[in-house]
């Protein structure tokens, strides 16, 4: 897999903007804020239709225009494709596959793989449930494009839920009489079935790729850590079975909701099921999260990186893209040669950075590097 081109209009803070990728490793050189993560942002959306950085298509145009449009041409083992995203504000985005529009994001993705590694992936340490669940969300839609419809499909029905329970609550506070409501305690039980298929879909495929990852994060965990330490990784369904039985997870998530029926109905809000999902690492038996040191915390998510890295490629077929955003400085000497050494030659890399001393001759030798200034890119 290698991506050829990216062409940026009215995206960011570019203008508009092409950026020929003449090198398996390309550098983007700059200070901060000049533009050098929004191109890896671009090529994120390629990949996966979602930005870590924003959830807003808005945010993505350009101050004082309406559209804003990536471009990219990808060769894969099967041929080349061309794709496109056009944002709108306001406005829903419109996709394109070798110039034609598709009405599917299915269709889209799965053209283009990649995995980005940020000082922000500490947080899938550090951050809230809500991090790791993306996280996770974000590698099975790599690995199964049809993932997307399967977790959209799963909060469209959460959305509705909740909207029905607030209506619930909203008239036993104005009647106090729960007498008035055969009509919506049906629809609610309509919505219980409903939520509990869409969330079994979503709670077997992630305990299925966190099973996949477990191993191939470890032996990457003790290689970096040279066997000083070992790494659990254990995903923490809300909705926890003996069985990974399609029937029987359905059934313990029906269970669930009946027990905590009077608790939904007060807070007006679903307490059950995936969104409420977790991911626990430890290291040497210990929470990463509240005893792990910096280096230790990053030690584990260089770990998981490379195992993404791993497992895409296994699954796909061809090496992913590879994002470094910033990290090389985040990293000591040692992690730095550590991930230098697994990307040698073996996946299209495209690095942020201010400062080149992080790479030896042999690197730059081997790398287009580019500056960024001020969202316009020139040889270096």
């Amino acid at each position: 897999m290698y991506l050829k081109n990216i062409h940026l209009y009215a995206f960011r803070n570019y203008q508009e903007q092409v950026l020929n990728l003449e090198s398996q490793k390309t550098i983007l050189l700059g200070n901060n804020a000049q533009g050098k993560s929004n191109l890896l942002e671009a090529v994120e959306l390629l990949a996966t239709l979602k930005s870590h950085r924003t959830n807003r298509d808005r945010d993505l145009i350009l101050e004082g225009k309406k559209t804003a449009q990536i471009l990219g041409t990808v060769k894969r083992t099967y041929g080349e494709s061309e794709l496109g995203i056009t944002f709108r504000s306001p406005g829903r985005r419109s996709l394109t596959l070798n110039h034609e529009n598709l009405r599917r994001h299915l269709e889209f993705l799965g053209h283009i793989n990649a995995v980005e590694f940020s000082c922000l992936d500490l947080d899938l340490v550090r951050g809230s449930p809500e991090t790791r669940r993306s996280w996770l969300d974000t590698l099975l839609i790599q690995l199964e494009p049809v993932y997307a419809s399967i977790i959209h499909q799963y909060y469209k029905i959460l959305r509705q839920r909740n909207a029905l329970l607030k209506v619930i609550r909203k008239t036993v506070e104005e009647d106090n009489n729960y007498q008035d409501l055969s009509t919506e305690m049906s629809q609610l039980k309509l919505w219980d079935q409903q939520l509990a298929e869409a969330g079994t879909r979503v709670t077997r495929r992630r305990h299925r790729v966190i099973e996949r990852i477990t191993p191939l994060a470890q032996t990457w965990h003790r290689e970096i850590s040279s066997g000083t330490e070992n790494l659990e990784i254990n995903y923490l369904p809300n909705i926890q079975t003996e069985s990974e039985e399609p029937q029987q997870v359905q059934q313990a998530f029906l269970d669930k909701i009946e027990k905590r029926r009077m608790a939904e109905q007060q807070l007006a809000t679903t307490v059950v099921g995936p969104h409420r999902d977790d991911v626990e690492f430890n290291i040497n038996q210990t929470p990463a999260k509240s005893y792990g040191s910096q280096g230790q915390q990053r030690t584990l998510v260089l770990a998981i990186k490379l195992a993404e890295l791993q497992l895409i490629e296994d699954v796909i077929g061809e090496p992913p893209l590879l994002l470094l955003d910033d990290v090389l400085a985040e990293l000591d000497p040692n992690r730095q040669n550590q991930l230098l050494e697994v990307i040698q030659g073996r996946f299209q890399t495209i690095i942020t950075t201010t400062y080149l001393h992080s790479f030896d001759a042999q690197w730059l030798k081997s790398s287009q590097i580019m500056k960024v200034e001020g969202g316009k890119l020139s040889p270096f």
